[in-house]
């Protein structure tokens, strides 16, 4: 028993002190011009952060109705725009999933939370109020987006 958690401590350490997840940072421009939340009349805009450094060496992919979208690390954000609609975001393969439904003009925000487990790290999709969102991304760095 106790060499079970010895070898369970030894690996959560070691996730921990591999170094930081490798995210493609946007320029400063771009970090900068997306912090204005300025909405858009011909499309919604979604934004997707991870404020938090727990998990830091985990990267978290995030897919949108089935196409990757990019993939985060801790205290980065990245946004892309949808077309009106019902749309499905997905992260780490299908374990935390949101239907959102979005209106041009609009800009929604989606805090991944990260979740810990005994072996791995999850994450946890949620869709935040304006305020939160703004904060939430305030706080982070822009990364590319692939969508």
């Amino acid at each position: 028993m106790l060499k079970n958690v010895v070898s369970s401590s030894v690996l959560v350490g070691a996730l921990f002190f591999t170094g930081c997840a490798s995210i493609n940072k946007a320029p400063a421009s771009m970090d900068a011009e997306a912090k204005q939340f300025k909405p858009n009349p011909s499309y919604s805009q979604v934004y997707v952060y991870r404020n938090e450094t727990l998990g830091a060496a985990l990267s978290m992919p995030v897919t949108v109705n089935g196409k990757l979208a990019g993939t985060t690390g801790p205290n980065s954000f990245f946004k892309f725009d949808l077309p009106e609609g019902t749309h499905t975001i997905t992260s780490q393969d299908d374990e935390s999933v949101l239907e959102i439904s979005t209106k041009n003009n609009e800009i929604y925000y989606v805090w991944q939370e990260v979740k810990m487990g005994a072996f791995s790290g999850g994450s946890e999709l949620q869709l935040v109020n304006e305020s939160k969102g703004q904060s939430g991304v305030r706080e982070c760095t822009m990364i590319q987006s692939n969508f």
